[in-house]
């Protein structure tokens, strides 16, 4: 098994992102989360590293999992998580079961 050096630098990468994540609540100052729009740029964040991870799974796997991914994101709009997990995997496998 080889790792190519692009891969561990992304593996590095997202693991350096949520040790920051979990490290920036321990360290940011309660001062500095009084301002309105500081809190929602703070909680904000684990959305934003989240998507960030997803997206180029989602754009570069093929067509079947970019629907699915949107018919996941559309679902999550109005259902508990567990339905939209449901609505993610069922989609993602008919419609690779579609394209064959």
């Amino acid at each position: 098994m080889s790792l190519d050096p692009a891969t561990l630098a992304a593996i590095l990468a997202m693991a350096a992102a949520t040790i920051f994540t979990r490290l920036a609540g321990l360290v940011m100052p309660a001062s500095a989360l009084r301002h309105p729009r500081a809190r929602a740029a703070f909680e904000a964040v684990p959305a934003a590293v989240l998507a960030a991870l997803i997206a180029p799974t989602v754009l570069a796997t093929g067509w079947p999992e970019t629907v699915a991914a949107l018919l996941t994101a559309l679902a999550a709009l109005r259902l508990p998580l567990l339905a939209v997990v449901a609505v993610g995997v069922v989609a993602a496998a008919l419609l690779r079961a579609v394209a064959g």
